[in-house]
C-alpha cells in the first residue's frame, strides 16, 4: 500500500499541490483541525496576469486574537472579491486555448457565496479533480496532531514563501513571451493553457 499523506485545503492549489495528490491519491488525510494560518495558500492563489504574477486572495473575517480553526473561518463579502478574482482569470485566460471549455464549470464559484473558507475550498477541489479526471479517497483528520510520522505532511512544505523542490519543465502560457515561464502557479493556469493534457503534464 501506498504511503499516506495529510494535506490542508488551499484555495485554486498549486501545481505541485496536484501532483503530490497523484502521489497519493488511494491514501489522503484532509487537514481539518489545524489553525488557520494567514499568508498561505489557504485563502491564496496565483496566477500568471499580463503583468507577471498575481496573487488571489480570498478575504477572511477577522476573528478574535483567539486561534480559530480553518473549518470555523468565515469568507467575507465587505468588497466584491469574487468579482475581482473572476475579472483577473478572464484578463489572463480569455485568450488560452481552453478558458471557454472550462469557464461554465468554475463561474458558479464567483457567483454563489459560501459562508466558510473550508466548504469553499473543498468544492473547488472536488471539482478540479473532476476537470482533471483524478479519483481520489480521503478522509479528514479527527484532531490536530503536530507530526504524522507515517504520513507525508504537506502542510507546511507547499507554502507561497517556500520555494518548491520539484523542477518544473515549461509549458504554453498566455503571457511568456511578455514575462517569461512562472512555474507552479495555480493548476488552473495549467488546466487552462493545457485543457486534457494537463494530466500528463503532472
Amino acid at each position: 500500500m501506498e504511503k499516506g499523506a495529510v494535506f490542508p485545503l488551499f484555495y485554486l492549489p498549486s501545481i505541485e499541490y496536484f501532483s503530490k495528490i497523484l502521489n497519493h491519491k488511494d491514501n489522503i488525510l484532509i487537514e481539518n483541525a489545524e489553525n488557520f494560518q494567514k499568508q498561505s495558500y489557504r485563502n491564496r492563489a496565483i496566477i500568471h496576469s499580463p503583468n507577471g504574477a498575481l496573487n488571489l486572495i480570498v478575504p477572511v473575517i477577522k476573528g478574535s486574537k483567539n486561534h480559530t480553526l480553518v473549518k470555523d473561518v468565515r469568507i467575507s463579502y465587505d468588497f466584491k472579491w469574487q468579482r475581482l478574482h473572476w475579472m483577473s482569470l478572464q484578463t489572463s485566460y480569455r485568450s488560452s486555448a481552453y478558458f471557454e471549455y472550462y469557464e461554465d464549470d468554475l463561474i458558479n464559484f464567483y457567483e454563489k457565496k459560501w459562508n466558510f473558507i473550508f466548504d469553499y475550498n473543498e468544492e473547488l477541489l472536488q471539482l478540479i479533480n473532476r476537470l482533471l479526471k483524478i479519483n481520489i479517497n480521503y478522509n479528514y483528520t479527527n484532531s490536530f496532531e503536530a507530526t504524522y510520522p507515517e504520513l507525508d505532511d504537506y502542510r507546511e512544505s507547499i507554502h507561497p514563501k517556500h520555494d518548491s523542490k520539484i523542477s518544473f519543465k515549461p509549458y504554453f502560457q498566455v503571457f511568456e513571451e511578455r514575462n517569461g515561464f512562472l512555474p507552479n502557479l495555480s493548476i488552473v493556469d495549467l488546466i487552462f493553457n493545457q485543457g486534457p493534457q494537463s494530466i500528463k503534464y503532472l
